[in-house]
């Protein structure tokens, strides 16, 4: 028995303006679709449901190309410091956290961003020892490359603490050589995180519970996510993952990334790529190739324009970088790589370019918001997807220019400049780092305004999208991204039955209009999961 969807705007996104009357469901799959009264008539024995539309707009399920589930779920679980403003308001939040908590209780907040404040000097451990005297405290920075921990929570691990760093890591100082709370990329920060108690298999359940109600509420049927390194290790997420979404019915399609310390776990454990269950699917290696533009460890091919001492943090150097390729090679896996600064796009695509993926095999490369001509030159010959973030031009913009300096940018966050290269892109958020929400990516993708805000500046308006290119970024291109085009992205007969109903037509409202649009109705598989209230 099926589900006829009918009396809405249904796009399909094979092409732009593409539309049905209706479509027929059975199962988890798109059986048939066009005329209404027609496909009543063909189905008349088979329908068992009939939805309306309501006249609002139906589009194929919105996937999030990149994010972290989990790690969205613990947001929503801690103290969260990302719509905050000042480095006192964040003092204050954690003061009050800790006054409200047992002596001893760990807490951890997540999402300061210091070119938000007003005063951007960072929040050290004397600052933070004040504030919290009888509890251990970490606040994570936005783009989790960073932290800061106070002296209840160095003490677990202040025998591990070099004068030299791990490599890959960075451990701050004071002038007088004591440690001060700062911690780079995650080499560094895994002597303090590791040490936090309670971070197990159930602990990840909740989170990711926590955040898939949250993405269905956002209208995301789908996510590509990357976990399964940061928590009890890679059999333990992996089981939370098959136990909240395939046993306890919490349909999220979630393409997982596996972290390439997890590929050797993985494979003992007789997994390989591709493997998982009705919903969930093992995917690319994620491999790290540099670290963020807000803790100036992007790895540039010239000196920060604002920090002239450093250009960056490379994680591996080439020989090791080439090395993990292989190692994904060895496995049939795909890449997919962490590459910010444009020096780290180099050194991934020199990689590729010896060691490409089989036949039918694409890479990714995560972010690649700091771009030169020739690497695009260069990353148009191979097998390669950008994933890009369009959230991260309303928040890396106007403090990032000043970074890689005005000189430098023409090339960066060019997400037209990209498609207009016949790159393929897929469309993410990176949550935790920026809102979960496709929506608000859909807008920054065709304003390249900051949102809800008095800036009103288009930074680089030669690179805004049109409306289909950016619902394309979160449909098509995130199916493609996972060489799942032939079954997801589209509304299509034999597709997979996800679709996001949204209150408004995104290709007829204008721009401001555009952030007040919700989720009206999420589908997976033909189920509907989430449905808005109405008064």
């Amino acid at each position: 028995m099926g589900t006829l969807w009918t009396n809405g705007l249904i796009y399909t996104m094979e092409k732009e303006n593409a539309r049905v009357e209706a479509v027929y469901t059975e199962g988890d799959l798109i059986m048939d679709m066009g005329n209404s009264a027609q496909l009543k008539m063909d189905y008349s024995d088979r329908i068992e449901r009939d939805i309306d539309l309501n006249g609002q707009m139906m589009i194929p399920g919105l996937i999030d190309s990149h994010m972290h589930l989990v790690g969205y779920g613990e947001l929503l679980m801690r103290l969260n410091l990302s719509e905050m403003t000042s480095r006192q308001h964040v003092l204050d939040a954690v003061k009050e956290k800790c006054e409200g908590a047992p002596p001893g209780k760990w807490i951890v907040a997540e999402g300061w961003n210091e070119n938000e404040w007003d005063d951007t000097e960072l929040i050290l451990l004397d600052e933070l020892d004040e504030v919290s005297p009888q509890n251990p405290v970490i606040l994570k920075r936005i783009c989790r490359h960073a932290l800061v921990a106070n002296s209840l929570s160095l003490k677990a691990a202040r025998d591990l603490i070099k004068d030299v760093p791990p490599a890959g890591g960075v451990i701050g100082r004071y002038q007088d050589g004591r440690l001060n709370g700062l911690f780079k990329e995650e080499p560094a920060m895994q002597l303090i995180t590791n040490h936090i108690p309670g971070i197990d298999q159930e602990y990840v359940e909740s989170a990711i519970k926590l955040a898939i109600e949250d993405c269905w509420s956002k209208g995301l049927t789908g996510v590509h996510t990357e976990d399964l390194h940061y928590y009890d290790g890679f059999t333990s997420t992996y089981q939370a993952f098959i136990n909240v979404i395939e046993k306890n019915s919490m349909p999220l399609r979630a393409n997982l990334l596996v972290h390439n310390e997890e590929v050797d776990e993985m494979t003992a454990n007789g997994y390989s790529y591709r493997d998982g269950g009705t919903f969930i699917k093992l995917d690319a290696m994620k491999i790290f190739a540099d670290g963020s533009l807000g803790g100036n460890t992007a790895l540039l091919s010239r000196p920060y324009a604002d920090h002239p001492e450093t250009n960056g943090v490379a994680m591996y150097t080439q020989n090791e970088l080439a090395a993990l390729v292989r190692k994904a090679r060895s496995h049939n896996l795909p890449i997919a790589v962490h590459t910010i600064g444009d020096q780290a796009f180099e050194n991934v695509i020199s990689a590729i370019e010896v060691d490409p993926p089989a036949e039918g095999l694409r890479d990714r490369l995560i972010h690649a918001q700091i771009m030169r001509k020739d690497l695009l030159e260069r990353a148009k010959l191979l097998p390669v997807i950008f994933d890009i973030q369009p959230g991260f031009v309303p928040s890396d913009f106007p403090w990032v220019m000043d970074k890689v300096g005005l000189e430098n940018s023409t090339y960066n966050y060019a997400w037209k400049t990209f498609l207009g290269n016949d790159i393929h892109c897929a469309g993410g958020s990176d949550a935790p780092i920026e809102s979960v929400n496709p929506l608000l990516g859909i807008h920054a993708a065709v304003t390249r305004k900051k949102p809800f805000g008095l800036d009103k500046t288009v930074y680089g308006p030669d690179e805004r999208l049109s409306m289909f290119e950016a619902v394309s970024l979160y449909t098509t291109g995130s199916a493609y991204a996972t060489g799942e085009e032939k079954k997801r992205g589209k509304i299509a007969k034999g597709f997979l039955a996800d679709f996001s109903v949204l209150t408004e037509n995104l290709f007829s409202i204008s721009e401001d209009e555009l952030l007040m649009v919700e989720a009206d109705m999420t589908v997976v598989g033909g189920q509907i999961v989430y449905q808005k209230e109405r008064k």
